[in-house]
């Protein structure tokens, strides 16, 4: 019996080093060249949205006029509040160094006659995209886990002072299934139709991720596949061809969407500084068809991180072939960002 005993125990010994060495793997992912993680420049605001209440929630670019959407715009101005413009020259300039001053955006009325008030637990606007002169917007309502969203469009004027949403004409996008304070938070135009993501596409939690379809009258078209992607999709911005990018953010205090397999990390691994901090920070490249969204074999890109202080990162656009611009709600203040492509 005793020599059997030493027999089994070096297989014994081999198969507990392998799984210690694969739980140990789990915890600390690798750090690999192909994980990229770019610099953030920080480009300073000035002016009401530089406030933290300004709480954006999503950017779009209307020609050469990038919209900042504020999630509750009625803490701007009178009536149902107001979104912000900047222009794209001077974000250039801001860019490039050439303008020393902070960027103040400028008002764009917004006229929602009893939109807000229509809605069940109304909780903001998540996400905005123009196609010309129109302008799509998701709206998140609702209380625990009883969430709803919305889909609403309107116009901009042709001076860029006001967009008037078309309050009778909302609809309301059908959610994966129940999750407290989760809806349709990014949007996107491809071709003709308006696609929104939901914001929890994780395996686990969602088996199924699939966009919803619309027309420009708000007409549903359906659902395609969306590829399973953990934590959350904040926001999604068009870039060549059908490819785009979303913004896909990981804040330690959402544990129920944390996991030990992210399949993504196990491809690329992580960079030098997500390494060091717990949060999650990366842009990554999907491309459209009309018969599902998936993955293209683009590695994320991945934010360089300073501290353990999570940037709630909600709206994201390309700058020209540049990078990205990026923006914050209010944690850990109102940010806006550029990042070079890689």
């Amino acid at each position: 019996m005793e020599s059997q005993h030493k027999h089994w125990l070096p297989i014994f010994l081999l198969v507990l080093l392998i799984a210690l060495a694969g739980w140990y793997y789990s915890q600390n992912p690798p750090v690999t060249a192909s994980a990229t993680e770019q610099p953030v420049t920080v480009l300073e605001l000035a002016g009401p949205a530089a406030d933290r209440d300004a709480e954006f929630s999503g950017l779009a670019w209307h020609g050469e006029t990038l919209i900042l959407l504020p999630q509750y715009p009625e803490r701007f101005g009178d009536g149902d509040g107001a979104l912000f413009a900047l222009s794209k020259a001077d974000i250039l300039a801001a860019v490039d160094g050439t303008l020393q001053t902070p960027l103040e955006p400028v008002t764009v009325h917004l006229n929602a006659p009893g939109l807000k008030e229509s809605i069940p637990y109304f909780q903001g606007y998540e996400s905005i995209v123009f196609n010309g002169d129109q302008v799509f917007l998701t709206i998140e309502a609702g209380e625990g886990t009883d969430m709803h969203g919305y889909l609403v469009t309107g116009k901009i004027s042709a001076d860029e002072s006001e967009i008037t949403l078309s309050t009778n004409n909302v609809v309301e996008i059908p959610l994966a299934f129940p999750s407290d304070n989760h809806a349709d938070e990014a949007i996107l135009i491809e071709g003709d139709s308006v696609l929104t993501f939901f914001e929890i596409n994780g395996a686990d939690l969602n088996s199924a991720p699939a966009a919803h379809v619309f027309d420009f009258g708000l007409n549903p078209q359906g659902m395609i596949p969306f590829p399973n992607i953990e934590y959350r999709v904040t926001d999604a911005a068009a870039d060549s061809g059908n490819n785009f990018w979303v913004i896909n953010y990981f804040f330690p205090g959402d544990t129920d969407l944390a996991t030990n397999h992210d399949p993504l990390i196990e491809k690329y691994g992580v960079g030098p500084s997500h390494a060091q901090h717990p949060q999650i920070e990366r842009l990554v490249e999907m491309t459209y068809s009309p018969e599902g969204i998936t993955l293209t074999d683009t590695a994320p890109i991945q934010l360089e991180l300073e501290s353990d202080d999570a940037r709630n990162l909600e709206g994201l656009v390309l700058l020209d072939d540049k990078g990205f611009l990026l923006v914050t709600d209010k944690y850990p203040s109102t940010l806006f960002m550029f990042v070079e492509k890689p």
